[in-house]
């Protein structure tokens, strides 16, 4: 865990020197934006995996854009450089660096760094140990606050909800709970703020790939929490393609699955 705390937190200060000047925003093939802070990011983490893990393959999202996906057998890492490139190009803040090991297709650990916050979050799910803490300048570690999912609040549920992939279909989803406050996030901040009892709820009934979530899975496992598939199962990883339909993100509730919103929606 402490390795790769120090790779996202080294990470996070070269995305930050980047997103503090005047760079520019290109288009892969699937039209997502990417920026040269996701390259740099992603290359100084390869480096502290190769030295920290030698033997452990990497999936890690700008290498698999560019063809380069190793073999692997349930045991691998899975690196987002840089989730919420779309929240780094508007400048808003709500991005970050996730680093996950997955082990028999399950996440082990996680981390999530949010550079501009300077917030960190780990997660040991083997252990069912998180903690999370404020990063200084100098990259230093504060003190850790452990992390532990709420109990369902008796006023109603906290939703978090995403900045850009909100629907009818979530809504409808949402529909079946007594929802008190709802807020928008970027990033894999959503699932950590279920992992830190700010949130009870997110469902993202849109498609992801596996290294936007993992880190923040681990985070939220270790918590006590669970971030489930569609078909309300504990998400699997190394699918095919490394792609997630969907999922919700669930505190201290037992979520139902989303599968047949998602049905719904597409049936329209």
């Amino acid at each position: 865990m402490e390795g790769l705390a120090e790779a996202s937190i080294a990470a996070g200060a070269a995305i930050m020197t980047i997103y503090e000047s005047d760079f520019a925003v290109a288009v892969k093939q699937d039209s997502s934006p990417v920026t040269e802070a996701d390259a740099a990011g992603e290359a100084i983490i390869l480096r502290a995996l190769a030295a920290l893990s030698p033997d452990v393959p990497v999936v890690a999202e700008e290498e698999a854009a560019a063809g380069r996906i190793p073999d692997t057998d349930g045991h691998f890492y899975l690196v987002d450089p840089l989730d919420g490139t779309k929240e780094f190009v508007s400048r808003n803040g709500d991005f970050t660096v996730n680093i996950a090991l997955i082990e028999d297709h399950a996440p082990g650990l996680g981390v999530v760094f949010a550079p501009v916050e300077r917030r960190i979050f780990v997660g040991d799910a083997t252990r069912g140990l998180a903690w999370t803490a404020l990063v200084g300048e100098n990259g230093a570690i504060g003190q850790r606050h452990r992390m532990r999912v709420r109990d369902i609040p008796i006023e109603g549920l906290a939703a978090v909800a995403s900045r850009s992939h909100n629907s009818a279909a979530t809504e409808s989803y949402l529909g079946q709970f007594q929802v008190a406050s709802r807020v928008s996030r970027g990033s894999s901040l959503k699932i950590c703020m279920v992992a830190c009892g700010q949130a009870d709820l997110y469902p993202r009934l849109a498609p992801t790939m596996e290294w936007d979530i993992a880190a923040g899975d681990a985070v939220l496992r270790a918590a006590g929490g669970m971030l489930s598939a569609p078909d309300g199962c504990a998400m699997p990883y190394g699918k095919p393609g490394f792609f997630n339909p969907g999922f919700v993100a669930a505190g201290g509730l037992q979520a139902p699955p989303i599968q047949p919103f998602m049905a719904d929606a597409a049936a329209r």
